[in-house]
């Protein structure tokens, strides 16, 4: 029980639960579930449990690309593993082009393993008036699931 110790004494403060027991990770927005009235309801155990089973995972879970020389680009690699028990598929909304960022990669259901995102950086300056020669990008990559968003936060400074 969560409202005595171990020794069975009552506890005094709350106990914080992890974001895994909660049920819910860190950077995503989940989707809402749309029902599709042609498939209808199967009460077969397999496809019972299925909903919740499609995950990823994002290895790392942010870029951070440091300071950047301005003029030149860089590129780093994502890895999205999918932690479910069945294929998924994912798309990537690409970042609007005053930020610099472009993410390739080859699109296709992800089967039990993992895809690679390459995130590339034209390191540019865009305003240039009175910023010391160093500016900020920050950017969060949507990764569109089918059950969740995954937001994948890029940042960098452009000297």
């Amino acid at each position: 029980s969560l409202m005595v110790d171990v020794t069975g004494q009552t506890r005094k403060e709350k106990v914080i639960l992890p974001s895994y027991f909660q049920g819910k990770k860190p950077n995503t927005i989940p989707n809402k579930k749309i029902e599709d009235p042609v498939a209808g309801k199967v009460s077969i155990s397999s496809l019972a449990t299925r909903q919740g089973l499609t995950s990823f995972h994002l290895i790392p879970p942010r870029v951070i690309f440091g300071v950047l020389k301005e003029g030149c680009t860089y590129v780093t690699t994502v890895i999205m593993k999918n932690v479910g028990v069945n294929f998924s598929r994912f798309r990537v909304k690409q970042p609007p082009p005053y930020t610099g960022l472009r993410v390739m990669y080859t699109p296709g259901p992800v089967a039990g393993l993992h895809v690679e995102l390459e995130i590339e950086i034209l390191a540019m300056v865009i305003g240039g008036k009175g910023t010391g020669g160093l500016e900020e990008v920050s950017y969060n990559i949507e990764i569109l699931t089918e059950t969740e968003t995954l937001l994948l936060p890029v940042k960098a400074n452009i000297l």
